[in-house]
């Protein structure tokens, strides 16, 4: 101006800024019914409050149990839901990576909580994950008590998220898993089949995808009924209910949710020092995207069975006596049951596969 007063400058809001109020609060009014649908004995699952809350008397906890927590993310799965726009799936996901492991210490799923994270909240994106997460909880069993959404311009590019999850489950003292002292030599190993990939390896199979030359919308090459993204997507399997009912009824001595790491890294986890897992991987038939994954990265056997669930997303310890009963109650619930080997006397490793040769031929082939 000419006698030099400078002009006043623009006011300044939160959405100025790149944080939308108003986006969250209509998110919380789309997602507010399927939360509801959650709710079980001990919690409503309402949400708007400052936390949620739980009530143990009303879920029928008559004396303290012991409380267990987990918490998880869905990793670089998210990358293949972003890359083709479906986003509910990987909310069953993160739901599935925390009660999975609460299940296999013997508790029951009582609660879940979500964080959502983003540069800039698209409703429609965030509502359809949080629906995925409602769904993973139904499953489970436990109430979706609340969660956050963190929009925070400059922390991520374009219309990329994060997710991460924390749930809480409920133990009677004397049930809590794994029974280690009653695990003995040759005690067998019942593998539970996998749905896929689960939410493990994908920064690997990214790149396996990527030196190949070949698109999320392209036909799978191992389901050329589906294409590449939609496949990969599959959400991870549930196994709370049923594992919960062996678990109440002692039939199990341990349990083993097979994540990052596979089978080596993750079936000792569970076991005695004095015990190793002897696995014989001709017990079970590869899964076709296995396949594909193992020939088209060159992998190697051992590397293949670090990276990947290889088709069992849970492995159980159980006495030979109860072999039967624990088979057909889980194939009665939908499981597909391998017995995949025996508990033996550890000289090194904790998990020792064998018959690797048949997975070695993969790469032949």
């Amino acid at each position: 101006m000419p006698d030099g007063t400078a002009l006043p400058e623009e006011p300044l809001t939160y959405a100025s800024a790149g944080v939308s109020i108003d986006a969250g609060n209509l998110l919380v009014e789309r997602i507010r019914s399927a939360v509801r649908s959650t709710k079980r004995p001990g919690a409503g699952a309402e949400i708007g409050g400052f936390g949620g809350t739980f009530d143990l008397a009303s879920a029928g906890y008559s004396k303290v149990p012991v409380l267990l927590a987990a918490i998880d993310g869905v990793g670089t799965k998210l990358k293949v839901a972003k890359a083709i726009g479906k986003h509910d799936t990987v909310g069953i996901d993160l739901v599935a990576m925390n009660v999975n492991d609460l299940v296999v210490q013997g508790a029951e799923a009582l609660f879940f909580l979500d964080c959502y994270s983003c540069s800039k909240l698209d409703v429609d994106t965030a509502a359809d994950f949080v629906n995925g997460v409602a769904e993973g909880c139904r499953q489970a069993g436990c109430a979706l008590v609340g969660g956050e959404t963190a929009e925070m311009p400059g922390m991520y590019t374009g219309g990329e998220y994060d997710a991460v999850g924390a749930a809480v489950g409920a133990a009677d003292r004397e049930r809590i898993l794994p029974d280690t002292k009653n695990m003995v030599e040759g005690d067998v190993l019942l593998g539970l089949a996998s749905s896929g990939v689960h939410s493990n390896g994908f920064s690997l199979i990214r790149k396996i995808i990527e030196r190949k030359g070949l698109s999320y919308d392209a036909a799978a090459p191992w389901d050329e009924t589906t294409s590449i993204g939609l496949s990969l997507l599959t959400p991870t399997r549930i196994y709370v209910k049923p594992l919960f009912a062996l678990a109440q009824k002692k039939l199990v001595k341990g349990m083993s949710h097979i994540t990052g790491g596979g089978l080596t890294e993750n079936i000792p986890r569970m076991l005695p020092r004095q015990l190793a897992a002897e696995v014989d991987v001709s017990t079970w038939n590869l899964q076709p995207i296995f396949t594909w994954l193992k020939r088209a990265g060159n992998i190697s056997s051992s590397e293949f069975a670090r990276a990947f669930n290889t088709g069992l997303g849970m492995v159980l310890v159980v006495s030979e006596e109860n072999v039967k009963q624990v088979t057909d109650e889980l194939e009665a619930a939908g499981e597909r049951v391998f017995e995949i080997g025996r508990l033996v006397t550890r000289e090194s490793d904790g998990c020792i596969l064998k018959s690797l040769e048949v997975w070695d031929q993969e790469l032949s082939v």
